[in-house]
């Protein structure tokens, strides 16, 4: 159980962890595949419904034990274990006419933000390459407040073949990035199928996949910030896109 909090150890079980209720019951609401469910007696208590998967083991444990499972100081009465969903990249792609794909992105809480915004905003499929933080890295699922179980996703493809798989299909590539034209000066590149590519906190887009993209944009800053939180101007981008579709 413990190891499930290593990528490695992710990467060869193709396990995850589950923590807190919201989490197990995006879970079993998206009939995701839960083999063990670790609660407390007051978390059965608090939520007799997610004792109610039939294809799962259930173990009580003590309160004490279920916080040396879990990545958090309060799983709030629940730790499952889960086997891992992505997709190829050919099959999160397939019917898709909006895409995120995320560059090196490293912070699992922006990865997160940015799952949940691209749920929210109504995106088809996300694709996080094989730089960027592990998807299922439980800061990142929590961080996406159960959005990874709606949002379609690749994994551990190279941005260079993400790019080009979207380019095949006739879809249009948007680079963000502060060396872009202002994004409120586009609105047209919105209303045709596009990938928006975010890059890495502190580095951004790299020359190389920068000039793969059709455009490049930014989000315009009218105050004194220097700069944006990655995972906010996604944020902006993405609704963007989404007001432009409606």
């Amino acid at each position: 159980m413990a190891k499930l909090k290593t990528r490695t150890a992710r990467s060869e079980t193709g396990l995850f962890l589950l923590e807190g209720p919201q989490a197990l019951g995006e879970a079993v609401a998206a009939d995701a595949r839960v083999h063990e469910v670790f609660f407390t007696e007051a978390g059965a208590e608090k939520h007799p419904a997610l004792m109610q998967h039939s294809d799962a083991e259930y173990v009580e444990v003590s309160e004490e034990a279920l916080a040396r499972m879990a990545d958090t100081r309060t799983p709030q009465g629940f730790v499952a274990v889960a086997s891992q969903f992505p997709k190829t990249l050919d099959d999160a792609l397939e019917g898709a006419s909006r895409v995120v794909i995320l560059h090196e992105v490293r912070d699992p809480g922006n990865l997160g933000t940015i799952i949940r915004v691209a749920d929210a905003a109504g995106f088809d499929a996300v694709i996080v390459t094989a730089e960027s933080v592990d998807v299922y890295n439980p800061k990142v699922v929590r961080a996406t407040t159960g959005s990874l179980f709606n949002m379609v996703h690749s994994v551990e493809v190279t941005t260079i073949d993400a790019i080009a798989a979207v380019k095949r299909l006739g879809i249009q590539v948007i680079a963000a990035d502060v060396s872009g034209d202002d994004l409120r000066e586009q609105t047209a590149a919105f209303e045709q199928p596009h990938a928006w590519v975010f890059g890495n906190e502190a580095r951004g887009l790299d020359d190389t996949t920068r000039d793969l993209a059709d455009v490049t944009l930014r989000v315009p800053i009218f105050g004194r910030a220097e700069s944006m939180n990655l995972a906010t101007a996604a944020a902006v981008c993405l609704y963007q896109s989404a007001f432009a579709a409606r």
